[in-house]
């Protein structure tokens, strides 16, 4: 990715003033605040513990009614609902990716959903790039999702790494997960995910193209867009029982809903090497539909896969959230 933010204006929020510099960022400041760290249980509860003059930030696992959550609060104290997962961004996926329901984006204004082609290549430094504009426009985002490499380079900093090469990315595709490990340089291996294969397939494309393992970009990593210190971040800290079922009864929602006939349009196009077609349910459906696999094992294959993304959320929800407001859905 390039130089993010070229010329645009410093922001701090509701304060706005040009920056000299001709390289710069969009910004929040705001003064240091204590975090309630006792696990609050209503959505009521919620809303009185947000400041509504700062920013708001909603993380949790899939399924978890973050997003129920981030409309009570806009339709309450005003804002604008900006997306943070990676699959909603996508314009070919509402209903397997859970996205906003036209009658809920009807009640509030709702940003950077399905707003990019599955054929476009989109990365967390183009969507850290698009809520700095937002933020530039004095808008008070309710930024709401479950990809925490989002909320981590909102709030820690991304390091500008360059956009990497199409080859280099294609002879990734080719390569098996063991083989991209192998290839690592150690302190990048040493702090990685390896179970992801997105992570892993990052990493060592960085390697390749730029000679630099990613921990050691990491290491040069500028200041936050939005530190913690300028905003409310709430963490939803669901139950792993009550998430599960909720998993169960939500991707069932999805086939009474429209899935199959959404993805059985995408069909004739499918990659399954692109981004936006490995999202959750869709491989599995795609299964089904090419006649490899009955409905029935297709579902609970999606529902296995799911299960797995959200114990991968909660895994980074419980590590980067220590000073987050905690909501406890009951």
């Amino acid at each position: 990715m390039g130089a993010p933010f070229e010329g645009e204006r410093r922001v701090f929020f509701g304060l706005q003033s040009v920056a000299n510099s001709r390289n710069v960022q969009c910004s929040v400041k705001g003064p240091c605040k204590e975090m309630q760290l006792t696990a609050l249980t209503s959505v009521d509860a919620v809303i009185a513990s947000v400041d509504p003059a700062l920013p708001a930030l909603i993380a949790g696992p899939t399924a978890s009614g973050k997003s129920a959550l981030a409309l009570a609060l806009a339709e309450t104290q005003g804002g604008v609902i900006v997306n943070a997962d990676a699959s909603q961004v996508y314009d070919c996926w509402r209903v397997i990716s859970a996205r906003p329901s036209i009658e809920e984006e009807a009640r509030a204004k709702h940003m950077l959903y399905g707003h990019i082609s599955a054929h476009q290549a989109y990365s967390v430094g183009h969507w850290l790039r698009e809520v700095g504009d937002i933020l530039c426009q004095g808008l008070r985002p309710i930024i709401v999702g479950g990809t925490g490499l989002y909320f981590g380079a909102l709030t820690q900093g991304l390091a500008d790494i360059p956009t990497t090469p199409d080859a280099v990315r294609a002879a990734g595709n080719e390569m098996s997960r063991e083989d991209l490990i192998a290839q690592l340089d150690p302190l990048t291996s040493a702090r990685l995910d390896l179970n992801n294969p997105m992570r892993v397939k990052r990493a060592w494309e960085v390697l390749t193209a730029t000679g630099r393992g990613l921990a050691d970009w990491q290491e040069n990593t500028p200041p936050p867009m939005l530190p913690l210190t300028a905003c409310t971040a709430i963490a939803v800290d669901a139950e792993k029982d009550w998430l599960n079922s909720r998993i169960i009864k939500r991707f069932d929602q999805m086939l009474d809903q429209g899935a199959l006939d959404e993805i059985a349009a995408v069909r004739p196009t499918y990659d399954p090497t692109l981004p936006a077609h490995r999202a959750i349910g869709v491989p599995e459906l795609v299964a089904y539909l090419d006649g490899r696999t009955d409905l029935e094992a297709a579902r609970e294959s999606a529902i296995i896969a799911t299960r797995r993304y959200a114990k991968r959320q909660r895994t980074w929800l419980r590590k980067n959230t220590l000073n987050w407001l905690h909501y406890r859905p009951v």
